[in-house]
């Protein structure tokens, strides 16, 4: 079987750079394009030079329309205005593609979901198999332990990251409330300040921190009466997301058009 070969978009900055050596180093994947925005310095560098890995024939470019083609993966980690251009340049070329990308507005996520209907695309808030597990195990905790248990999210990131909630903690908090029967809309409490009152049956709360250069951290809290059952996941470097990416892209690579995630990859059950 011949190697599956991506397209790395954002492929500069540092999750690309790490999917480029993971991929590059690894069997069964190869980079076959390396997509910067126009105007980006790194444009024409040899990107497995950027990479760390020494030079590997491909030059960093701005056209993402020349390198999409049937038969490539691409793997997007930009941001979310560029991830749902490149969204519909992939429904448009018949291209799949993984998207890393977060901090899509609700219309930017429904346009993605409509795009599926063309073209496979993966979309997860987090690639690392660890935090795809603890989605599984949060939807159980929430319930068997049931109503009595607030449920409160924490997540800690580096202070370069753009956007608050992470993806990842709006994730977990959208797999508790499917699991309590909450509506994330309403019942989602992102900030507290002041004289809030008592706290709201079914409100699950998330906090964001941001400082020094934390690749991620989430925790999930269930707080009962006089016991506390906590779920962490810490991620100590960007290799556990780029290697969930790679390893997406190569399953990807067969599907045909619909709208995918990591737990699909995993073979996990979603219930």
């Amino acid at each position: 079987m011949s190697d599956v070969r991506l397209v790395v978009l954002g492929a500069g900055g540092r999750m690309g750079r790490r999917i480029v050596a993971l991929a590059e180093e690894g069997a069964g994947t190869t980079v076959a394009a390396a997509i910067e925005a126009a105007g980006s310095p790194l444009l024409g560098r040899d990107v497995g030079d950027l990479a760390g890995i020494g030079p590997i024939g491909v030059a960093v470019s701005a056209d993402y329309e020349a390198a999409a083609a049937s038969g490539v993966v691409a793997l997007d980690f930009t941001a979310a205005e560029a991830a749902v251009e490149h969204a519909r340049t992939a429904a448009r070329t018949n291209t799949a593609i993984v998207i890393g990308t977060t901090g899509f507005s609700a219309a930017q996520r429904r346009e993605i979901e409509q795009l599926a209907a063309r073209t496979p695309i993966l979309l997860a808030a987090n690639m690392s198999v660890g935090v795809n597990v603890l989605l599984g195990l949060v939807r159980e905790a929430v319930r068997r332990l049931g109503p009595a248990f607030d449920i409160e999210i924490v997540e800690i990131h580096h202070n370069k990251k753009k956007d608050a909630p992470s993806g990842t903690a709006l994730a977990l908090a959208a797999a508790a409330a499917g699991a309590a029967g909450v509506d994330p809309a309403q019942d989602l409490t992102l900030a507290r300040q002041g004289l809030t009152g008592e706290r709201r049956p079914g409100e699950i709360g998330v906090l964001a921190v941001r400082g020094g250069d934390n690749v991620g951290e989430h925790s999930v809290m269930l707080l009962g009466t006089g016991e506390r059952l906590e779920l962490v996941h810490r991620a100590s470097s960007r290799d556990c997301l780029a290697a969930g990416a790679v390893r997406a892209g190569l399953w990807l690579a067969d599907k045909g058009p619909g709208l995918y995630s990591m737990e699909d990859v995993l073979g996990l059950t979603v219930g």
